[in-house]
């Protein structure tokens, strides 16, 4: 489509509301502006119009402008609703070096001035090519949000540089598109890919917001990454008016009690293995003479719990490995492996914590999934206190793993 053709009919241009559904409250909390072109009673979504950068600038902020009056009109006199509600509108950093944002801002007092607080207003910040740009706004952003205005900014990707930014601006909203999520797959690579983000999110006291979900999988996986808000055409698609029903209330309150259900029966095993495990090895280390070395006992507790592991081995408080390796081969057969003695282990995250917790709650611990560097597949560890200097590690693999209900 021409851009011309959208700056010479601007009427023709209308807002669209995408809603934005909390998990608090299973209810619409705010609502993001797209803009639409209306050519014979069909709506056509224009939104690339304010990214495109050969379309001069000044022409974007005129269709800015507009798209803001109208969306602020459109709501004010057609969305009838109990509870205050955000709009959530986009404006490229390219757009903000023309004036500083005086433009924006202006728009957004008039609207402050005819009864919406700043509190209900988030802008998104968005950008030509790479997040780097916001750089050169960063004193503009911060100057806005002094005012009250939300900041929400897009997490295209978990780069240094980007948690950098994302942490010096503390942005109200961190956008994570779904998209990334192909043909509902759910690998866990990407919980990990996100697991440095929503640390972050937690640690400056922001939002997380995914958009773009179109399935029941990518749901669960903003649920289950801790995100608070949702916005897709799963849940509910863009509306040029207020729906008559919240018909996504419904639908996410359906969905998250089944997540809720997955996730209690997949607590409920985790525990039970630990149990199992724990029971076990109490009985094999009552059978241990106090004089058996350290390899032995790995030995004797791998032979005894042959079915649960495939290696074992002991270490100090300090991570330091004081037993070598017991190791199952592929018959079965369980045999030293002497190399791994006095290798250091507390670099790996959670090693050191888990020391401390199991000497202060007496009792193991089973870790989460995470992928064996030798073995190249997920497995879990089982760890256990022998003493106030002594611990054990016991290798779950995957193949067990899979053959039991909710462990993956």
């Amino acid at each position: 489509m021409d851009p011309l053709d959208i700056m010479m009919n601007k009427d023709r241009v209308v807002p669209y509301f995408l809603p934005i559904i909390s998990a608090d409250t299973q209810k619409v909390i705010g609502y993001e502006v797209e803009a639409y072109w209306i050519e014979n009673n069909k709506p056509m979504n224009v939104t690339w119009f304010f990214d495109d950068h050969d379309i001069p600038r000044e022409y974007r902020i005129e269709m800015e402008d507009h798209l803001q009056a109208r969306a602020f009109e459109t709501f004010e006199t057609q969305f009838n609703t109990e509870q205050p509600v955000t709009l959530f509108f986009h404006y490229n950093s390219k757009l903000l070096e023309v004036d500083n944002g005086e433009t924006l801002l202006g728009r957004l007092t008039k609207m402050k001035d005819n009864g919406m607080p700043f509190q209900q207003i988030v802008v998104i910040i968005g950008f030509d090519r790479s997040l780097e740009e916001l750089f050169d706004v960063k004193h503009t952003i911060m100057y806005i949000q002094s005012l009250g205005i939300q900041i929400a900014l897009d997490a295209e990707d978990t780069t240094t540089s980007q948690l950098e930014f994302i942490s010096q601006i503390r942005p109200n909203v961190i956008r994570v598109s779904c998209g990334f999520l192909q043909e509902n797959a759910l690998p866990s690579m990407y919980s990990d890919i996100h697991h440095s983000l929503s640390s972050l999110a937690r640690k400056i006291g922001s939002t997380l917001l995914f958009n773009g979900i179109t399935s029941f999988a990518q749901l669960n996986y903003a649920w289950r990454n801790g995100g608070r808000y949702y916005q897709g055409s799963y849940l509910q698609k863009a509306v040029p008016t207020n729906p008559n029903e919240p018909i996504e209330q419904v639908q996410l309150m359906k969905d998250m009690n089944h997540f809720i259900a997955f996730e209690r029966k997949k607590v409920e095993a985790q525990l039970t293995l630990s149990n199992e495990l724990t029971l076990s090895l109490k009985q094999v280390l009552k059978g241990i003479p106090q004089n058996e070395s350290l390899d032995g006992m790995v030995l004797t507790i791998a032979k005894a719990l042959t079915n649960y592991t495939f290696r074992v081995y002991i270490c100090n408080e300090n991570g330091y490995q004081e037993s070598s390796n017991g190791e199952k081969d592929e018959c079965g057969n369980w045999y030293l492996r002497m190399e791994s003695k006095a290798k250091n282990w507390s670099w790996r995250p959670y090693f050191l914590e888990n020391i401390v917790r199991m000497n202060v709650e007496k009792k193991g611990i089973l870790s989460d999934l995470y992928t064996d560097i030798d073995k190249d597949e997920q497995i879990r560890t089982y760890s256990y206190p022998l003493s106030d200097a002594l611990y054990i590690f016991i290798d779950i693999p995957y193949r067990y793993l899979f053959d039991q209900n909710d462990l993956l």
